[in-house]
Order: structure tokens, then sequence, then C-alpha cells
């Protein structure tokens, strides 16, 4: 299997408006899509020429409750936050100041080693970060390990470990791939 990125990420807002406002206007995403009827949208915008990132309006949906990045917590949880790619610290301390200047909380810069991140939330309070990768390290070419106790699955390696899963025995046939429409 080949593939391709992060086709796009569902989210949910209460304001499509505003929502648009955020990430079109300030962070500066081509809205690419919206689709919708009375009671339903759901609007795509452009990361970048293979990643998007989409939100449903529903009127009844409460913002997110506030949660500092990658701090652990208990009971039911979907994801801590999203990270996207900037091309360079260049976009990224541009993209601070941008943010700074909408009067937007955002973190001071952060180096992991491999990236330089800001973190900021979006106005339905998702925790968003923005990575820039550090110049002269790639790990999707020399993978990062530096954890002191890997767990032992990790250890087996970066590259998928083949037999650990059923094979598929038999495909779905050409004739049975049929579409259906969401409308």
């Amino acid at each position: 299997m080949r593939y391709t990125g992060i086709n796009h990420l569902a989210m949910a807002t209460n304001d499509m408006d505003m929502t648009i406002r955020f990430w079109r206007d300030l962070l500066g995403m081509r809205l690419v899509a919206c689709l919708g009827r009375p009671g339903y949208r759901h609007y795509f915008f452009e990361i970048s020429p293979l990643d998007m990132i989409a939100f449903f309006e529903w009127p009844h949906v409460d913002k997110a409750i506030p949660k500092d990045h990658g701090v652990p917590v208990k009971g039911p949880f979907v994801f801590d936050h999203v990270s996207i790619g900037m091309e360079n610290d260049d976009a990224l301390w541009e993209l601070k100041d941008r943010l700074d200047a909408a009067g937007i909380w955002v973190s001071e810069p952060i180096d992991h080693d491999f990236i330089h991140s800001i973190y900021s939330f979006d106005p339905n309070n998702i925790a968003l970060e923005f990575s820039a990768p550090v110049q002269g390290i790639d790990i999707r070419k020399t993978p990062l390990m530096r954890d002191s106790q890997p767990t032992s699955t990790a250890l087996e390696g970066s590259d998928p470990v083949p037999g650990r899963w059923p094979d598929v025995e038999i495909p779905n046939p050409l004739p049975q791939r049929i579409l259906y429409r969401m409308d």
C-alpha cells in the first residue's frame, strides 16, 4: 500500500464563519470544498497539496475544553493536538507574528531536536502545533529513537513487520466495488 498523507482530519465547530475566518483568512489555507444542505455543513481547507483539515458544523457542539498540549489526561479521550508542518523557521516565526498580531495566544518556539514548534488553539479550542523541520535532520530517512526505555514492539524497528496481521485471502472483486453517495 502507498499512502499520500492525511487526506483530511474531520473536526467539529458550532460556528463555520468563525472557523473560516481563522483557517482561511488568518492561517491562509484555501477553502477547497463546501458540502452542505439544510442542517448539514462539511467544509475543507487545504493545508498542503496533499493534506486537508475539514469541519462539520454542528450547532449544538460545545468548544473543546482547553488542554495543554502533551499533558496526560484520564478517561475517554480521542487526540491531543494537530501538528501542521511549516516550510522552515522563517515561516514559523511569520505565523507566530500573525497570531500575536491577531491577539491569539501562541507559545514561544520550542526546539524538539528534529522540529521547531509553536503551539496555539483555534477558535474551537482545538490544540494546534505548527512545526518546521530542523535543517539537516530527516527522521524519515534516519528515524530518531531516543526513548530510554522503548516498548518491545518499538525495538523491532521502524519498518512494518510482515506477518503480524492476517493476509488478505480474497480481495473484493471489481464488480463488487460499489461507491455510495452521501447526498
